[in-house]
């Protein structure tokens, strides 16, 4: 397969995660010297001097430290523009900086460098943000864009387009449609034209310099327009599924323009992990659990006296919930509503400023801080740091009817933090349930610890910047 010139310097998504990696590991390099500089112009020393007598071999790391804390800035969405830098940047930085504390104040005195830290998370943010503009600036430019064209003008195809074209910057240029449907040649959809039949295909990537196609057919395909993919692919043309396409730019599953049988046919192999996966997971969890409940010992006073103040006992709240294949357990919460939140006994779902909710639960939403008895959860097996949201059986089988493959998220443990929790606020109404679903759904299929990690980290970020809800 060979590669055409004018598609060489159209980056596809990988390409621009590693040129974002290389900019971030230089630029953290960079801040390295500054702070060792610095360091020693304070101590009055020659930087060999420095190198030799005073540096701790963990000072060196914290590059890749750098790079760790930005994993969230990896999203090829989010990297691309300014407004989600800058806060995802900044997030970083504060974190890094409330780690360093926490160890600053319980290592012996004198052992942790103050100024060498400080100088390098002040160098790093600012070179950081400085490297970030550019790259938007140069590598968002139409000329680094892939030339994509759609394959069949249908409800999948036409979804897709609405996707990328409600996404800024956009992720990639769309020329338009191509359908065998003589009645939509010609005509425009989702703003986008339909500039032709596959009989056409092979000249129209030409004329167009189309670099990658999307396949969105969901019915039967004419063995002449399998032989004309083929014949792309041959000449370098990269051709993505819609699903594939959907998935990597939101980051979700489309359950709608999904088969019935999908569950069975392509879901349930997905599921499956291997065996190191699930002990690295267990094993964090553990660890996670642990420190969790620590946290909560230190806490649990001051938060069992505001709670009580405000709207007076019980501190701790108690619920039946469903956990992996359908197992139910008991989840522990601090409690944030009235007592009466559910007098008639009915289960609600808690909506956007739910008036139930009382004023120091209003705080410990926000600050996830009414989630910490749930680390219990985790020690206890029930429940892991990550994974779907845990729901009661009444709104599982209620859902279960409305929202296709609803029932797939009991595949795995529910989790404290998740992938839709960190990607979507709450679920107030059935559309709402299945965008999470697609986020779980995705999670449940690409789930890996470097996911988990990064999931934890946007959650700290959450907690940190008081989004919760």
């Amino acid at each position: 397969m060979m590669e055409r010139e004018y598609s060489r310097w159209r980056l596809r998504p990988e390409e621009r995660r590693t040129i974002l990696v290389i900019g971030d590991f230089i630029v953290a390099l960079l801040a390295l010297v500054i702070a060792l500089v610095a360091w020693g112009q304070r101590d009055w020393l020659d930087f060999s001097q420095l190198l030799m007598q005073r540096i701790p071999r963990w000072f060196f790391l914290l590059p890749l430290g750098w790079l760790l804390l930005n994993i969230e800035m990896y999203d090829i969405r989010r990297a691309g523009r300014k407004d989600e830098t800058v806060k995802g940047i900044l997030i970083a930085a504060g974190v890094g900086l409330m780690l360093y504390l926490f160890v600053f104040f319980f290592s012996t005195p004198g052992d942790m460098p103050r100024v060498g830290v400080a100088v390098y998370i002040a160098a790093v943010t600012l070179l950081t943000l400085g490297w970030r503009f550019l790259y938007i600036r140069v590598f968002t430019a139409p000329e680094f864009l892939r030339r994509v064209l759609i394959v069949g003008a249908g409800v999948a195809g036409t979804t897709l387009a609405n996707v990328v074209n409600s996404i800024r910057p956009q992720p990639f240029q769309i020329i338009g449609f191509i359908d065998d449907n003589p009645e939509k040649v010609g005509t425009e959809i989702a703003g986008l034209p339909v500039i032709g039949d596959s009989s056409r295909l092979l000249e129209l990537i030409e004329e167009h310099q189309v670099t990658d196609l999307i396949f969105a057919i969901s019915g039967d395909l004419r063995p002449e327009t399998f032989r004309v993919l083929v014949d792309a692919q041959e000449r370098g043309v990269q051709i993505t599924t819609m699903i594939s396409a959907y998935e990597r730019l939101l980051g979700r599953v489309p359950i709608f323009l999904l088969p019935t049988e999908w569950i069975l046919r392509s879901f349930v192999d997905y599921a499956h992990t291997d065996s190191f996966y699930e002990m690295s997971k267990r094993i964090l969890d553990i660890l996670g659990g642990l420190v969790g409940t620590l946290i909560t010992l230190v806490l649990y006073p001051f938060i069992a006296l505001a709670i009580w103040l405000d709207s007076g006992s019980p501190v701790v709240f108690t619920q039946t919930r469903v956990g992996k294949n359908g197992k139910e357990y008991t989840i522990y919460k601090f409690r944030t509503m009235r007592q009466d939140a559910e007098k008639d006994g009915k289960a609600r779902v808690t909506v956007e400023n739910d008036e139930r909710i009382t004023r120091v639960g209003k705080i410990l939403r926000r600050s996830h801080l009414d989630e910490l008895p749930q680390f219990i959860n985790v020690l206890r097996s029930e429940m892991s740091l990550v994974g779907p949201r845990a729901e009661r059986l009444e709104l599982v089988q209620s859902l279960q009817k409305k929202v296709p493959f609803y029932r797939a998220r009991l595949l795995v443990k529910p989790g404290i933090t998740g992938w839709a929790q960190v990607n979507f606020g709450y679920a107030a109404t059935v559309e709402d349930t299945a965008i999470k679903l697609e986020y779980d759904l995705y999670y449940i299929m690409h789930r890996n610890l470097l996911l988990d990690l990064l999931i934890i980290l946007r959650t700290v970020g959450t907690v940190v910047g008081f989004k919760g809800q």
